[in-house]
């Protein structure tokens, strides 16, 4: 979802407002509506919970059930049943803030004829998985065969244009290409509800306060300025659309006309497409000519308090890349371990931080980075995963989280997701009791935590 940033479990929980209008909208409203708008972007976000390393986003590839979401972005579950019979009057609210904006009465209301809220969508924010797939499950789907097949095609098809964008925004064409085949596996999977009549399901029913809302209205705007035609506006069941799944607020920001037709057709051009995500990764960070990152070996007897510094500082520890090659001359990394110290390791720069931006999760970013590598002939992972491992449920998530959270570790609300600051707790407990500070959520570890409270 290109939007993400973090689409980017349930990352937000807006207030619900009611009789929204524009201008009429707190501070605090408009706030949490920009806020997230940072954050949402590509559709896979919104469709699917895959079993991922952080346990709290989601990405592009179906793997297990859609889960109410994280452009960084998982949602909160509506607060209480939407009112299905007054549509009518909500549509009727809404054109005096459309045509704020801009959107002409024969555009919004040929944008919305036949429109009805759909209970698919609202049970959908509803779903919930408790259990999740192992990492390496997640990326073998994201790396398939298929999908490998697929993105070779595409990208031999595509070769000029990846080039071009390439130079024109500095964005690693591998990481394109990535993201392109995560999100919608090549433009073949773009999703199949009509973008205006989700997003206007979800706005009806206060879902995330404000946000949707204000998502609707920006659809409306893209369909008055013609970008595209409301049979083809099509996208997730959270309004995310394109070949690269960008909500309306992303696409108005950074979607792109590279083929100077006067249109940004994520949809149907894949010039367009390639050149808006390329951009999108451009304005949230990407450092031209610095990897993402590759995997590594690390030496016998690591020590894991040295989890940052320099590829030179790192290449004097004895951390060795997988592939054989030399570190990078300059650049600053850190330590990366997705199923904990018994897995696979990998260096991380700041570009992968990147990749999050577009969908806030560890497990999305690596699939993104190892399909694009694979695509353009790399190895994929050669270290061997404990498969062995069962991973945590929701519950023995939360209940992590809980007893860090009662030994004084700061690991915010308790909501079963293992982010950033989850983990840090992880790894300060393990440094205070001597154990191998991966910042891994085990069973082994929930064990540890149960005896001790």
């Amino acid at each position: 979802m290109a939007a993400s940033r973090q689409h980017p479990g349930r990352w937000y929980s807006g207030k619900r407002h009611s009789g929204f209008h524009a201008g009429a909208a707190s501070a605090r409203s408009a706030l949490a509506v920009l806020a997230a708008s940072a954050l949402l972007a590509s559709c896979s976000s919104f469709n699917y919970w895959p079993g991922t390393v952080d346990n709290g986003t989601t990405a592009s590839i179906p793997a297990s059930s859609p889960r109410p979401a994280s452009p960084a972005m998982a949602y909160a579950q509506a607060s209480s049943e939407p009112d299905m019979t007054n549509f009518s009057a909500f549509i009727r609210d809404l054109w005096p803030e459309a045509a704020a904006r801009g959107v002409s009465r024969r555009t919004f209301d040929a944008a919305l004829a036949g429109v009805a809220p759909d209970p698919k969508i609202i049970a959908l924010t509803k779903k919930q998985s408790e259990f999740v797939k192992p990492v390496w499950e997640y990326l073998a789907s994201a790396t398939s065969a298929q999908r490998l097949e697929r993105g070779r095609e595409q990208t031999t098809k595509w070769r000029d244009t990846f080039a071009t964008v390439e130079s024109r925004f500095g964005v690693d064409r591998k990481v394109i290409a990535g993201v392109w085949g995560m999100e919608t596996n090549f433009g073949s999977t773009m999703g199949n509800y009509y973008v205006v009549e989700a997003l206007a399901t979800l706005a009806h029913a206060q879902y995330r306060g404000p946000f949707f809302r204000n998502e609707l209205v920006t659809a409306l705007t893209i369909l008055e300025e013609g970008h595209t035609t409301r049979d083809k506006m099509i996208g997730s069941w959270a309004g995310a659309m394109g070949q690269t799944q960008f909500m309306p607020t992303s696409f108005t920001r950074y979607a792109v006309d590279f083929t100077g037709d006067g249109r940004r057709d994520i949809w149907s051009s894949v010039p367009d497409a390639l050149a808006s995500t390329g951009n999108y990764l451009k304005e949230h960070g990407w450092v031209a000519g610095l990897p993402w990152g590759f995997e590594v070996k690390l030496p016998t007897g690591y020590d894991y308090r040295h989890r940052n510094g320099t590829f030179a500082s790192f290449a004097a520890t004895g951390v060795r890349r997988m592939d054989g090659r030399t570190m990078p001359a300059a650049g600053e990394a850190r330590i990366f371990l997705p199923a904990g110290a018994r897995g696979p390791a990998f260096l991380v720069t700041k570009n992968f931080d990147v990749i999050k931006r577009y969908n806030n999760s560890d497990a999305y970013a690596l699939g993104v980075a190892l399909l694009g590598d694979m695509i353009h002939g790399g190895a994929g992972v050669q270290a061997a995963w404990p498969l062995d491992e069962k991973p945590l449920s929701r519950d023995e998530r939360e209940d992590l989280q809980r007893y860090l959270a009662n030994l004084g570790f700061s690991v915010g609300e308790p909501d079963g997701r293992i982010g950033s600051q989850t983990r840090a707790a992880i790894t300060a407990y393990q440094e205070r009791k001597g154990l191998i500070p991966d910042g891994h959520p085990s069973q082994t570890l929930l064990t540890h935590l149960r005896r001790e409270l």
